[in-house]
């Protein structure tokens, strides 16, 4: 059940006896700014850490501990054009326990971290901001460290390089952090509170009257709030942006990005799903099996696709000097799926293993939180359980023929290791 509370305030109701559990997920939702990303990443932190009524880690744990050990965080994410804030907290049902007021305690902490956030005088707790703003910013530098990641983040840029929101990633970057102030983050909170599309989600085995309390404990303002267009759509050249950097590395990275015209909701995403599995989404893939088993060419191949930015993604960990003979070896990988080359066989097991990695991610609450968000986003696209499987199992083998043709490729980052044998 979904409802709208007020203008731009949902609240989807997944009544469930699956879990023992109650999920409660808040997700905030704006357009990504480039800009705002690194201010919006640390105010997770913040909210995460105290607030008013619990003003240490060390409160806000103790609380926590009285909630039976709910567990509870504040995240980000990107999805599309879109930057998500996300509240999440998971705790036992009080029926199981005999504990009738657990939900409505659970409540009022949410509502003290959402609305009462560790602010005095225009500006969030110094010494809070102080080394949470320390924690983001040694993250952010670790990321060069972490050569898998920081490959990922240089072919992002590489592929959206047009648009300079898109390349940020969802956590935002060093120098937009840098500069930012306590006071500052005040701002993105109330910005965030007032104008972000809000997604309320209760999951487990509650009532509409556990519903209708929980929101109604919750003082979201009725303001004018925003809906962006989820998708992002890349610009169509011939232009392959290339980019190559040396570091004395045992292990070089060879990352591919592709311009993909297949966006969720449309059938052809399907035919998607199974190119991808095929491509090298599983260990039966062709990036798996020939490009690292049979030629050991490669560490790692897979590939990964976004159906909400057109990318398609093939990341390797490889030796430096095999660049241009694994280059080749993608190629003839994606050109034998253009050509049709797949058997009856490997068409059957890939559509075995998605619907599997489908009916697995039905036990999952997430998963069910992300479904319902969608359908709310994007309601002509929502489909049944069913009409997924079914549309997987359709799939035919000139239909994956035709979405391997579609592939355009668009980026190429080389991360040369310098080192012996890289």
């Amino acid at each position: 059940m979904t409802k709208e509370i007020q203008p731009g305030v949902y609240f989807h109701l997944i009544p469930t006896q699956q879990f023992k559990t109650i999920r409660i997920y808040i997700r905030f939702s704006a357009r990504q700014d480039g800009q705002q990303a690194a201010a919006r990443t640390l105010l997770t932190s913040l909210l995460e850490t105290n607030s008013q009524k619990y003003p240490t880690q060390t409160a806000l744990s103790s609380e926590l501990a009285e909630l039976y050990g709910a567990s509870f965080g504040v995240s980000m994410n990107k999805k599309g054009t879109l930057h998500q804030v996300n509240l999440s907290m998971n705790l036992v049902n009080g029926k199981y326990l005999g504990v009738d007021q657990l939900l409505d305690r659970a409540t009022d902490f949410i509502k003290e971290i959402l609305f009462a956030p560790n602010i005095q005088a225009g500006h969030f707790d110094e010494g809070t901001f102080a080394t949470e703003k320390e924690n983001l910013t040694a993250y952010l530098k670790s990321i060069a460290e972490d050569k898998q990641a920081y490959a990922a983040q240089e072919l992002q840029g590489l592929f959206f390089q047009g648009d300079e929101d898109q390349k940020v990633p969802s956590y935002g970057t060093l120098a937009s952090l840098a500069t930012l102030t306590s006071q500052d983050l005040v701002a993105t909170y109330e910005k965030m509170l007032q104008e972000d599309q809000v997604d309320v989600f209760l999951v487990g085995d509650v009532t509409e009257s556990d519903g209708e309390r929980f929101m109604a404990a919750l003082p979201f303002s009725a303001t004018s709030r925003v809906h962006p267009e989820i998708f992002y759509y890349p610009k169509t050249d011939n232009v392959i942006a290339e980019k190559q950097e040396q570091e004395p590395l045992t292990q070089s990275k060879l990352n591919l990005g592709y311009a993909m015209d297949v966006y969720y909701g449309q059938p052809e995403r399907f035919a998607l799903m199974v190119f991808n599995g095929l491509f090298g989404g599983f260990p039966h893939s062709r990036l798996f099996l020939n490009v690292r088993e049979k030629e050991s060419m490669a560490y790692y191949a897979s590939s990964s696709y976004d159906t909400f930015r057109g990318f398609v993604n093939v990341q390797t960990g490889i030796d430096g000097d095999n660049r241009e003979r694994v280059l080749h070896l993608i190629a003839q990988q994606l050109e034998s799926l253009q050509q049709g080359q797949i058997t009856p066989e490997e068409l059957a097991q890939t559509k075995a293993m998605l619907k599997n990695s489908f009916l697995l991610s039905l036990d999952n609450p997430q998963a069910l939180i992300e479904a319902s968000y969608l359908d709310n986003w994007l309601p002509e696209a929502a489909m049944s359980d069913e009409e997924i499987l079914a549309g997987i199992d359709q799939v035919t083998k000139a239909e994956v023929q035709a979405i391997a043709q579609k592939l355009q490729l668009k980026a190429v980052y080389f991360l040369k290791g310098a080192g012996k044998h890289a």
